[in-house]
């Protein structure tokens, strides 16, 4: 169900190979290597650890995977997502319950997309640039209002939702997969997410159909900066806290993960399966350097080589596509 991607490739004679399929082998293969070396990876306590740490990575990929179908990018979701968590914990409880905060924070995070998404359609000013922009000046804005201080979210019931768990299943991963079961279904079902794939796939063809562009690339960013304020939530319940410095990186782990998951960066294809498991390798291969005692320079080295490869991947996919589409034309 969650499988979706755009334009069924060229008839060509040879072996076709399932990108997803191929991504999941290779967690498989890393899971072992790293079980081999680490006797508690595989225990179940800390395959629930991995788990709940699935969240506040997956929920933003599930945006940029939305925004990169459409050709796009969002540099601002790490920035996004620790400016969530500053005004949730900076409204409660001196001016606002605890969820009214949490739906403040949620709207500013909606807004920030919105703003992207104004910017890129209505200046015209190039996707990276933009998101770039508010990528610095959002986290600068975190820094002022929390006043470059933690502000705490001891609630019970928002720590319930990073930090609980129903059947021993942590909530915030029951949360995760339904709002990828509900996108997947948008993205394949409704005529919206047709219209995004073709978006990406070719602008001009997409405007010719009388596909309105700007609404939808306004929606697509609109829903990454929602998404990625919803991922922030998360994250600050799991810290109990707003914290300005969170989410440092974060824009960088989510797209490896959704370029690793078979999304192309020239858009117009892509899958939230393939997303998903993108997501659970990186998280995994996070664990597992701390389970093998990796320091803490290393483990941002592998993460560069790791973001490296996907975009490599990428453009390997690209052209291997690009020459099966020519051979079959022929």
């Amino acid at each position: 169900m969650l499988q979706e991607t755009v334009a069924p490739p060229a008839r060509t004679a040879g072996l076709k190979v399932n990108p997803t399929l191929v991504l999941l082998g290779a967690l498989i293969v890393m899971c072992l290597v790293i079980g081999s070396r680490a006797p508690t990876f595989l225990s179940m306590n800390n395959v629930v650890t991995i788990a709940s740490t699935l969240a506040a990575v997956g929920i933003s990929a599930i945006g940029m995977t939305i925004v990169l179908i459409t050709g796009g990018v969002d540099l601002s979701v790490g920035s996004v997502a620790a400016l969530t968590g500053v005004v949730a914990s900076s409204l409660w409880p001196s001016t606002l319950p605890i969820w009214p905060a949490v739906g403040v924070a949620l709207l500013s995070g909606l807004l920030v997309g919105l703003l992207n998404g104004f910017i890129i359609t209505r200046l015209r000013i190039n996707p990276l640039i933009t998101t770039l922009a508010t990528y610095s000046a959002v986290r600068g804005i975190a820094f002022v209002v929390s006043g470059t201080q933690d502000n705490q979210l001891g609630e019970p019931s928002f720590q319930f939702l990073g930090r609980g768990n129903i059947a021993g299943v942590p909530f915030s991963l029951i949360l995760m997969l339904a709002l990828y079961l509900i996108f997947a279904l948008v993205l394949r079902y409704t005529r919206f997410g047709r219209n995004l794939f073709a978006i990406g796939g070719s602008p001009d063809a997409a405007r010719l159909a009388g596909i309105h562009m700007n609404r939808h690339l306004l929606i697509a960013y609109g829903l990454c900066g929602l998404l990625s304020a919803l991922s922030g939530i998360v994250s600050a319940s799991q810290l109990a806290a707003g914290r300005p410095q969170s989410a440092f990186g974060l824009e960088f782990a989510v797209i490896a993960a959704v370029v690793l998951g078979g999304t192309t960066l020239v858009g117009g294809k892509g899958t939230l399966l393939g997303t998903l498991i993108g997501v659970i390798l990186l998280r995994t291969l996070d664990n597992g350097l701390i389970q093998l005692n990796v320091s803490a320079f290393w483990q941002d080295v592998a993460r560069g080589v790791v973001l490296l490869l996907a975009v490599g991947v990428d453009q390997i996919r690209i052209k291997w596509e690009q020459t099966r589409q020519g051979g079959g034309s022929k």
